[in-house]
């Protein structure tokens, strides 16, 4: 699963509110949430195993107007070791209609009692371990009516959907999807719902003819049936776990490719079959690339993937047809401001057909063998595809969405064996802090030993379940050492080191002194490069810090320009390096990776009003191969200073005309709004034609600055075809204009809008809401914003927009201390019906 919503819910909420001028008070609330200590003592072991799944075989068909499913299923187990004369089914929320033991084409009736979480069956004697039985269950699944508790990485556990069953809602489509992680599956099918068995399976699906359906495995049959409906069965001959199952209905276009005869396919709301391609279109050649570096050919019968609205949990990695958000169906210009999302989010659910899918992790406590590598998948698809640089980036962005999110909820083991709920796992700890650490054993053991130990762990462990010790075993094996060491501190411990580095010179030698400063006791082992230019040669020494200060001495044939502590930029700790900016000049220009150059710049940012050296780098990092670090420059030009503009700008003006990435532009042109000078009005006239959404909000803003009433006219011209970036400069400029005739096209986006991106949706909205003085507009606003958090389900979500309009409401009260008459009273009601809802909001919690 990719942790969509939990890997950027914060910070979205926070710069969205920060964007139109709410939310400090909110952003200063504490999301640390308490959890009651007699869960946290619970040790969450691997699920016992007294019986094995085999075969599971299913024939299903919905009733819309209910939304039920009416099912049959036949499972087929065995004793895991010790005989057994009963069996316990996870069903959840099911009628039970039959329980019996297949046997000889008869079903014989079994005795069972039912408590609508699990179906406890008398078998008809006691089986042993190398005896297989099959039980029939006839039942109907009713994922609507069943109250179980999400989380804010998956909002709910209904495992089944039905979205728009009526169709009245002429807006979205009919569609079914399933959602099987954690243990949801157990909702529309009876199993034992836990990560560490292992099934085959066969899937009948009866639906209306007019709609496409997708399952696990193949489509091996499809029955054409008298009452208008077709039946579809999906065969998967090779074993997974239940939690993978899926099932997706609706009226989708595919579009197909194939690799090495294996049919690859894309499932799209039909507006979006033109952009398949250039959405998904990578797949193969991903299929390839991750083949070959695991040296483990990818082992299923297809792949595909399709899109699910109102799914909000990002991805889901269902073996061979993964579910992913609408968020994912962009246009052609969307995607030019996508930064490749889209591809690190598809290859992401596609590295899980490795790791999670082929080798499961065996219990939740061990999630990272699923989601850790999943995340690094990330940083090997963009290095391969798109450069180191753009890898390196991605790299930070998770180290930093680790570090922010210990600051708001504190730290954690990667493995751990105590927790509150299972879906507390799915955190940046398991996903972002996990994918950093994979980048150091990498670069501990060297490539060829990390890749060569990844596929001793995939063929040793295939369609098994594992857990971390494993990995470790594996990685020993190859390389020869042990690893407990490095396991102890970053699976089995938690934290980072916090590292203290500073210099001592003399003739003919360096002495680099590295100590550790951070506040616990733990003391790391930390295996790094030391690159030392001097005379105008680059020497590596690979050095091992084992204690609390260490000191490494090098000889040297000159007093070094530059001495690269952690020259690799692997270490995921905070450094404190105690030098001078000359050697970060010097870093800039030799060093060469992308964080050397980055922290060239970001120093040149803090030091460019007075010093000439550090503006000669932001002048060099304007013209960085890499349009991350050409943005970053950019956005760090202090213009209150006349040297520094008059350095810089004529780069910055042929950057917002003539850069090749639509990222750079947008930045380019924001810098030059910046300045409020007429002089780029016509510049700012031509970016809001410009292909990229991005740029032309930019450039709507950007003319806001310059003329309010031309840029309001722009926006009600380009409202028409607008997304992203765009939508969000249309809003602040309907915003500032308080026009209540703007608010069909906030309200309309807003309802548009799906999954993540409906959080940024939500601030506009309530930011125009909070510019207006119309009750029944204001009220309706609020109430589809409330309507959004029912759905999320999200306790994080809940606590910044109730927060915020509480805020909005404070607002709207102290504008009613000025007011009069009418518009007093309106201003009161809208006030008085945004702090009621926003304490329904806060008090539900997310569940």
């Amino acid at each position: 699963m990719i942790q969509h919503l939990k890997v950027s819910a914060l910070g979205l909420l926070l710069g969205g509110a920060a964007c139109l001028g709410y939310g400090p008070q909110a952003s200063a609330q504490s999301a640390q949430l308490t959890p009651e200590d007699s869960l946290l003592k619970i040790y969450r072991a691997s699920a016992t195993k007294i019986n094995d799944l085999v075969h599971t075989k299913l024939d299903v068909s919905f009733d819309y107007a209910k939304c039920y499913l009416y099912g049959k299923a036949w499972i087929t187990l065995k004793p895991h070791f010790y005989s057994t004369d009963s069996l316990t089914l996870d069903a959840k929320g099911m009628d039970i209609k039959e329980v019996a033991l297949v046997q000889n084409g008869k079903n014989l009736p079994l005795k069972y009692s039912y408590d609508h979480m699990q179906l406890h069956i008398g078998l008809n004697k006691t089986y042993t371990a190398n005896e297989k039985y099959t039980v029939f269950i006839s039942y109907t699944a009713k994922p609507n009516e069943l109250k179980v508790k999400g989380s804010a990485a998956i909002s709910d556990a209904k495992g089944l959907y039905f979205i728009n069953p009526d169709g009245k809602d002429p807006n979205k489509p009919i569609q079914i999807w399933t959602q099987g992680e954690t243990e949801s599956s157990s909702v529309w099918f009876p199993t034992i719902d836990k990560t560490n068995q292992k099934t085959t399976q066969e899937i009948s699906m009866t639906v209306d003819k007019k709609y496409v359906t997708l399952s696990n495995g193949k489509l091996v049959s499809q029955k054409q049936n008298a009452n208008g409906t077709r039946t579809d069965t999906w065969k998967m001959d090779l074993p997974h776990s239940p939690y993978l199952f899926m099932m997706a209905v609706g009226d989708y276009a595919v579009v197909k490719d194939s690799w090495k005869g294996k049919e690859v396919s894309y499932y799209v709301e039909k507006p979006f079959e033109k952009y398949a391609r250039n959405i998904f279109g990578n797949t193969p050649e991903m299929l390839s690339f991750y083949s070959n570096i695991l040296d483990y050919e990818y082992p299923w019968v297809k792949y595909s993937q399709i899109t699910g609205r109102d799914y909000v949990s990002g991805a889901m990695e269902n073996t061979t047809a993964t579910l992913h958000g609408e968020f994912l169906q962009k246009t052609d210009r969307e995607l030019l401001d996508n930064n490749n999302y889209n591809e690190n989010v598809i290859a992401h659910e596609l590295f899980h057909h490795w790791f999670g899918d082929l080798v499961t992790a065996e219990s939740w406590s061990n999630l990272t063998v699923n989601e850790s590598f999943a995340d690094y998948s990330e940083y090997l698809w963009l290095e391969h595809k798109y450069g180191k640089d753009a890898a390196d980036e991605h790299l930070l962005d998770n180290g930093n969405q680790y570090m922010q999110m210990v600051q708001y909820s504190g730290d954690k083991h990667l493995v751990r064996f105590h927790y509150v709920d299972k879906e507390d796992m799915f955190d940046q700890i398991t996903y972002q802090k996990g994918g950093c650490i994979l980048h150091m054993l990498r670069n501990a053991v060297g490539d060829s030993a990390f890749f060569k130990s990844l596929n001793l762990y995939l063929k040793t462990y295939a369609f098994k379940s594992t857990e971390a010790h494993q990995l470790r075993l594996a990685v020993e094996e190859v390389t020869g050492r042990d690893m407990n060491w490095f396991f102890n501190q970053w699976y089995f411990g938690q934290g980072m080191p916090q590292l203290d580095i500073s210099y001592k010179y003399a003739p003919g030698k360096v002495t680099v002194v590295l100590q550790q400063i951070q506040k616990d006791e733990k003391v790391w082992q930390l295996p790094m490069a030391i690159d030392i230019y001097a005379g105008g040669k680059k020497t590596r020494h690979e050095v091992f810090m084992q204690n609390r200060i260490d000191s490494f001495t090098f000889n040297v044939s000159s007093k070094p320009d530059l001495v690269n502590v952690d020259a690799d930029k692997v270490l995921l700790a905070k450094k404190d390096d105690h030098r001078d900016f000359s050697t970060y000049a010097y870093q800039y220009a030799h060093a060469g990776n992308y964080m050397d150059r980055r922290l060239a710049i970001e120093e040149a940012v803090d030091l460019q009003s007075g010093n000439p050296e550090a503006l000669k780098v932001l002048q060099a990092a304007l013209k960085d191969k890499y349009h991350g670090l050409r943005v970053l420059a950019i956005e760090g030009l202090k213009y209150n200073n006349e040297a520094i503009r008059s350095a810089t700008i004529k780069e910055v003006e042929n950057i917002a005309k003539t850069d090749k990435n639509a990222l750079a532009r947008a930045a380019a042109i924001k810098k030059l709004g910046s300045l409020k000078d007429q002089q780029y009005l016509p510049l700012f006239e031509a970016a809001i034609k410009d292909p990229s959404y991005g740029v032309e909000g930019a450039a709507l803003e950007a003319l806001g600055q310059l003329d309010t009433e031309k840029a309001y006219q722009a926006a009600k011209t380009l409202q028409h075809d607008a997304k992203g970036k765009l939508v969000n400069a249309i809003t602040l400029l309907f915003a500032q204009k308080g026009n209540v005739d703007d608010l069909e096209f906030i309200a309309r986006k807003f309802e548009e809008t799906g999954g993540q991106d409906k959080l940024n949706a939500a601030f506009d909205y309530l930011g125009f809401l909070s510019k207006i003085n119309n009750t029944p507009a204001v009220t309706k606003g609020v109430d589809q914003v409330q309507a959004m958090t029912e759905q999320f389900k999200n306790a994080q979500v809940n606590k910044y927009i109730s927060n915020w309009l509480e805020e909005i409401a404070q607002a709207k009260s102290q504008a009613a201390i000025r007011a009069t008459g009418a518009d007093k009273e309106a201003l009161q009601q809208q006030a008085a019906y945004m702090r009621e809802k926003a304490k329904v909001i806060k008090e539900s919690k997310g569940e």
